[in-house]
C-alpha cells in the first residue's frame, strides 16, 4: 500500500468511526475525489455517470414485478437493455443530500448534445432513498441509479441481518416510488482504498452482505431494482474480481469503473482486461458505471476511442463523471467528441 492509499484508508475509517448522522456524503466524496485525482494522473481508474449505447440483440433482464399492495404504485420493470442509448451523468450535489438538483445534468445535456436519462449519486449507510430527487428525475425522463457505501458499517452485520429494519424501509421506498432504479452496493470492492474492499475486509463476507441485500428487497417486492455489481479496472491496487462474484442470480448488470488519465490511453489498456475476467463469470450485460476522459489526456481522440470500444465489445455504455477534470463543460474539444458520437443515439425514456 504506498502513502496515499494508507492516506485514504485513515480518512475513510475516521468518518466510519463518527455517528452516521455526522458522515457526509460530500465529505467522503471529496476525499475519494482527491485521492483518485492524483492516482488516476498516475495510471489508475475511478469515479462517475452515465452515458450508454445498447447493441440490438442483448436481452431485457430482470424479475418479474410483483403485484403491489392496494394503494401502492405497482412496481415497474427493472431497467432494462434495449435497442438505443442511455445517456446519463453522474453530478456532485451538497452536504447530506448528494443528489443534485436537475441545474448541473440540464448543463451536462447541453454540452453533451443529448438529454440524459440516467443520473447517479452516492448514498451512506443508513441514508435513506432520495424519493425526492428520484420522483425530480422522472419527471425529467431520468433513472435513478444509486451506490450505496457500507462505509462505517460491518458486512457481517449486514449478512446476518442486524439491519433489516434499515433495509425494508428502502426497499420499501423503492418499491412505493415504482418506477425503475439501478442500485449498487459498495463498489469498486476489489480495489483497496475502501473500507469493505480488497485487504481490507473477507470477501466471502461482502458476498453474504449483497445476497442478503439483494434478497430483502426482492422479499419486499422492490423488483423495479436492477442491480448494479461494479468492480474497479484492473490496476495498482486491485485484486482478482472472481473472489467478490455474488452469483449471477444476484445481479442484473456489471459495472467496470476506469478512466483514461494519459494521451497514450486506449480502451484496450483501461478496460479489456477487466472486460475478459468479467465475462469468465457469466454472460451479464456490462456497463463503464465510472468512467471519463481526463482534460490532459486527449479528450478529442480518447473520448471517440472510448465510445468505439464500447461498441467493438458490445457493452451497455458508460457512466461519465462530470466532475473536475473529467468535466466536459468548457471543454471545446471534449464536447465537440461527445456531440459528435452521441449525435445518433436514440434515447430510451424510463
Amino acid at each position: 500500500m504506498n502513502h496515499m492509499d494508507r492516506h485514504l484508508r485513515d480518512l475513510l475509517d475516521a468518518a466510519a468511526g463518527e455517528p452516521p448522522h455526522q458522515v457526509t456524503v460530500e465529505a467522503v466524496r471529496r476525499r475519494v475525489t482527491r485521492h483518485r485525482a492524483r492516482r488516476y494522473l498516475a495510471g489508475v481508474a475511478a469515479v462517475a455517470v452515465i452515458a450508454v449505447i445498447i447493441p440490438a440483440g442483448i436481452k431485457t433482464l430482470g424479475h418479474t414485478p410483483r403485484p403491489s399492495a392496494a394503494g401502492q404504485r405497482p412496481a415497474a420493470a427493472p431497467v432494462g437493455p434495449a435497442v438505443g442509448a442511455y445517456l446519463g451523468v453522474f453530478e456532485n450535489g451538497p452536504g447530506r443530500r448528494p443528489p443534485p438538483g436537475y441545474g448541473p445534468i440540464e448543463e451536462f445535456a447541453k454540452a453533451a448534445g443529448q438529454q440524459p436519462n440516467l443520473a447517479g449519486y452516492y448514498s451512506l449507510w443508513e441514508q435513506p432513498f432520495a424519493l425526492s430527487f428520484a420522483d425530480s428525475m422522472y419527471r425529467h425522463g431520468i433513472v435513478p441509479l444509486v451506490q450505496i457505501l457500507p462505509v462505517g458499517v460491518s458486512l457481517s452485520a449486514i449478512a446476518s441481518g442486524s439491519y433489516d429494519g434499515y433495509l425494508r424501509a428502502y426497499a420499501e421506498a423503492v418499491r412505493a416510488y415504482g418506477h425503475p432504479v439501478v442500485i449498487g452496493l459498495g463498489p469498486e470492492m476489489n480495489a483497496n482504498w475502501w473500507s469493505y474492499g480488497y485487504t481490507q475486509a473477507r470477501a466471502a463476507t461482502f458476498v453474504a452482505a449483497w445476497r442478503h441485500v439483494v434478497t430483502v428487497f426482492r422479499v419486499a417486492g422492490a423488483d423495479n431494482a436492477t442491480w448494479l455489481w461494479t468492480v474497479a479496472a484492473d490496476g495498482a491496487g486491485t485484486g482478482p474480481i472472481s473472489a467478490w462474484w455474488p452469483g449471477a442470480t444476484y445481479v442484473t448488470w456489471v459495472g467496470i469503473e476506469g478512466f483514461y488519465t494519459r494521451p497514450s490511453d486506449t480502451f484496450n489498456s483501461v478496460f479489456v482486461p477487466t472486460v475478459d475476467q468479467v465475462r469468465t463469470l457469466a454472460a451479464k450485460p456490462i456497463l463503464l458505471s465510472q468512467t471519463g476522459v481526463a482534460r490532459n489526456a486527449n479528450p478529442g481522440t480518447n473520448i471517440r476511442n472510448l465510445f468505439d470500444g464500447i461498441a467493438r465489445y458490445h457493452l451497455l455504455g458508460l457512466v461519465w463523471l462530470d466532475s473536475d477534470q473529467w468535466r466536459i463543460e468548457g471543454s471545446p474539444s471534449a464536447e465537440r467528441a461527445f456531440q459528435a458520437e452521441v449525435s445518433g443515439l436514440r434515447t430510451v425514456r424510463p
